[in-house]
This record gives structure tokens, C-alpha cells and sequence, in this order.
């Protein structure tokens, strides 16, 4: 077999099925990783979301026995919004991050990576092969970066010459070894910018980042928000591309490679008002498809209540109102209550003493009551 030959034959074909960016990597142990993950759980800094097994996610080997060589792969996404819809002082608006544009991209890069698999087993059909994207064991950047897609940006990126960071992630494990790529070098040098920009100081330094205050988290989350964050959530929904917009590596990168990746602007962009009493399916049928919708409508609609009252949007109030009055989950009568006190009037404060009055749930009569006491802040 030769190797070289192959190789070079991978590389066409993922141009044709619309891969960007292909790289090869070693599968010796990303033991720099696992110091690194060691000391990020000591601090408490992992979201959880992520593999718990270190092991698993720094030895290529443990996933597949016989594993010679790692393939990564970057699909670059779209950054600016064509046809954005206005939030106007009686419509206001949400947002999604960019990387929750368009059809899941879970799906769009499986979807690549089903049809590199299916070329590499008709000319290597004793291969063993095993893809991930983004929920599977490795790390998509520690990958991605021995393979020279990019290098590790302090932002905590992947950030690729060409594309800047926004490009999605994945790789397959493989018993062919294939020739290793060099690894780029850290063109960030000086440059602060996204560390310095971070809303919440969840970047506590380049490239350590502590996900507990990461608002692309704490967005996911589906119970109470920390008073703390609410004030730095703004208008965001899902995600925040905060440390993304603010570096020089994605300054004009904007690129609309992918059908599937174009983002319909009444989705991403979503009227706030509406989302406060959107049923399941009618969730399932708008939100479905775009990876933003992974954690359900609840947190969706906690934000959207955040953003009303950061807006500070008095035509919600109604709305709000009937929240606070007749939803069934306490999160969402909390943050109702709370919202109220941002953005309310004296009516607001009688409606939240006599819903104080019915409530049961301890953490809303809290809420309840910081809700009372802005208002009273604001009268005095």
C-alpha cells in the first residue's frame, strides 16, 4: 500500500465533498492535554458537558486498538447574517451564535466524515476506522492542532490561516498510518483582545478558560442564573462569539461554502415575545434542526425573559406578567418576577406583592422579592 499515494488521493476527495480543511495527525498520548485537563478540573473550571474519562481523551488507542493515525477535518461556517431582521423597540430580538447557524453541524460533519470512512474501506477494506465530532472522546482542538489545522488561539479556538476560527471540528481514528502534519505555529504573539473582552472574565488567561462563567454555558444551563451574569447575558439565547468577533484573525473572514450551513434569519434572530409561550412542537418544528436547540426550549426561554428585561422592553410587560402568573416551572415565574423589577412600574410592583401572596416555591419568593426591591430602588 502507499501511503503517500492515498494520501494525496484523501486530500482530493475531501475537496470534493466539501471539506475545507484536512489535516493528519500521530496517535501518540496528547499527554500536554491531560496536564492541562488535570488542572482544570482541581479548579473546577469544566462545564461537564465534556467526556469525564481523561484517559479516554488523551490516549487515541484506548478508543481504537491498533490506531496508527488521526484525520482531522474543519468545515468553515458563515459569520455574517444576510438579511438580518431589525429588533425594533417593540420587536426585540434574540440571538444564536454562529456556530448554531444552520442544520446541526453534528450532522453536516458526520455526514463528511461517513463518506471519508466509506473511501478510505474500499482501498484499505482491513482498516479500522472511528469518527467523532464534537461529543466524542478526544479533544476536537488538541487534534486539530497536532494535525495543523490551526493553532489553539487564546480565545480557546482553533484559529486556521484561512478561515480565521470559525470552522466546526472533527476526526477520525484510524489504523492506516498515515504521514503526520506540522503542526502551525501560535501567530497570537502579543494580542489580548478576547481575554480582555470576555463579558464575565471567563477567559482568565490566554487559553485557560473557566467554563462555569463562560456565557456560551451558562446559556445551557436550565436552572436559575447567577444575578452576576444575568446583567452580562444581553440579548443572547444560545452561545457568544464575543471572543470570536473581537480577534484580528477573523477580521473580513466570512465564508458560505455549505447549503446546509445557511442560517434562516428568523430562526437565529428570533422575536423574543413569541418565544416566552412557544409549545414543544412548535419549539421542535422551528429550533429543531440548528444545534442550539440541543438543551430544549427552557433555557431558550429563561434568556429570551433576560433579554426582554435587558432591553428593558415595557411592551412585554403583559407578557411577562401572564409568565409570572401561569407558568408551571418555577425557573421561568422566577425570572419572570426578576424581570419584572428591570424593567416594571408601580402596577408591576402591586402584581408581584400579590403574586408573592400565592407562590410556594422558595426560590421564586426570592425572586419575588429582589423583583419588589428594584422597583422600590427606583421609586425612591
Amino acid at each position: 500500500m502507499n501511503i503517500q499515494k492515498l494520501q494525496q488521493e484523501i486530500i482530493e476527495y475531501s475537496k470534493q465533498i466539501g471539506i475545507d480543511k484536512i489535516g493528519f495527525a500521530s496517535t501518540s498520548p496528547f499527554d500536554e492535554l491531560k496536564e492541562r485537563l488535570i488542572r482544570q478540573q482541581k479548579l473546577g473550571y469544566q462545564s461537564g458537558f465534556e467526556e469525564s474519562d481523561i484517559e479516554k481523551r488523551t490516549n487515541p488507542e484506548l478508543l481504537l486498538p491498533k490506531a496508527k493515525s488521526i484525520i482531522a477535518i474543519a468545515l468553515a461556517y458563515p459569520s455574517k447574517l444576510k438579511n438580518a431582521p431589525r429588533s425594533t423597540k417593540t420587536e426585540r430580538r434574540g440571538i444564536f451564535c454562529r456556530a448554531s447557524w444552520g442544520q446541526d453541524y453534528h450532522y453536516v460533519l458526520r455526514d463528511r466524515l461517513k463518506k471519508l470512512e466509506a473511501f478510505i474501506l474500499e482501498r484499505v477494506p482491513e482498516a479500522k476506522v472511528k469518527s467523532m465530532v464534537d461529543t466524542g472522546e478526544l479533544s476536537d482542538r488538541a487534534v486539530a492542532e497536532r494535525a495543523g489545522i490551526g493553532w489553539s488561539g487564546k480565545n480557546c479556538s482553533i484559529i486556521t490561516p484561512e478561515y480565521g476560527s470559525y470552522v466546526y471540528l472533527g476526526e477520525m481514528i484510524t489504523t492506516v498510518p498515515f504521514i503526520p502534519d506540522t503542526p502551525l505555529e501560535d501567530r497570537c504573539g502579543t494580542c489580548n483582545k478576547c481575554v480582555d473582552a470576555c463579558p464575565t472574565g471567563a477567559l482568565i488567561q490566554g487559553g485557560q478558560l473557566d467554563s462555569n462563567k463562560c456565557i456560551a454555558f451558562l446559556t445551557q444551563t436550565k436552572g436559575f442564573l447567577a444575578d452576576e451574569y444575568r446583567e452580562k447575558l444581553g440579548n443572547r439565547l444560545y452561545g457568544c462569539d464575543t471572543c470570536q468577533t473581537i480577534c484580528p484573525e477573523n477580521k473580513g473572514k466570512d465564508f458560505h461554502f455549505h447549503e446546509e450551513m445557511e442560517p434562516d434569519p428568523e430562526v437565529v434572530k428570533p422575536l423574543l415575545r413569541p418565544l416566552l409561550f412557544i409549545s414543544n412542537r412548535e419549539f421542535k418544528e422551528k429550533f429543531g434542526p440548528i444545534s442550539g436547540s440541543w438543551r430544549g426550549k427552557k433555557p431558550i426561554q429563561r434568556n429570551a425573559l433576560i433579554a426582554l428585561a435587558h432591553y428593558k422592553d415595557r411592551t412585554a410587560i403583559e407578557d411577562i406578567k401572564q409568565v409570572l402568573k401561569e407558568d408551571p416551572r418555577p425557573v421561568m415565574r422566577g425570572t419572570a418576577a426578576w424581570a419584572l423589577g428591570k424593567i416594571g412600574d408601580t402596577e408591576s410592583r402591586e402584581f408581584l406583592l400579590l403574586a408573592r401572596e400565592k407562590e410556594k416555591d422558595e426560590e421564586v419568593l426570592m425572586e419575588i422579592d429582589k423583583g419588589i426591591q428594584m422597583l422600590e430602588g427606583k421609586k425612591s
